[in-house]
């Protein structure tokens, strides 16, 4: 009768131990920074691991076609995030032993990529 407790006790004690982990990996994530660039090095975009937007560098010749440069734009900004999203994953697969927790990644706020 009291066996089921000694379960519920170890369960609740690995709980804790996944959120601790968990809310240590999203910190280090968030002090990561992943860059990528587009048109060769004309746009640069920063990320940090919780898929935030914080750097932009734009070269002034760029900015001469504004159609090319909102492409160059969204396309170093994806390749950030998706570096991010990799770290992300990576991060969780160590965290969880590789078991796939479907949702997981939507409740830390690392969703797909924009389309």
């Amino acid at each position: 009768m009291l066996g089921g407790l000694g379960n519920l006790t170890g369960l609740m004690k690995t709980a804790k131990e996944f959120q601790g982990n968990l809310a240590k990996m999203q910190a280090e994530l968030a002090e990561r920074r992943f860059d990528a660039e587009a048109g060769g090095g004309m746009v640069r975009a920063t990320v940090d691991g919780r898929g935030q937007l914080v750097d932009m560098k734009i070269e002034p010749d760029a900015a001469k076609d504004i159609e090319l440069l909102e492409d160059l734009i969204k396309g170093a900004v994806c390749a950030a995030l998706a570096k991010s999203q990799v770290a992300m994953k990576e991060g969780m697969s160590q965290i969880t032993g590789g078991l796939n927790l479907p949702g997981l990644s939507d409740l830390l706020g690392q969703g797909g990529p924009p389309s």
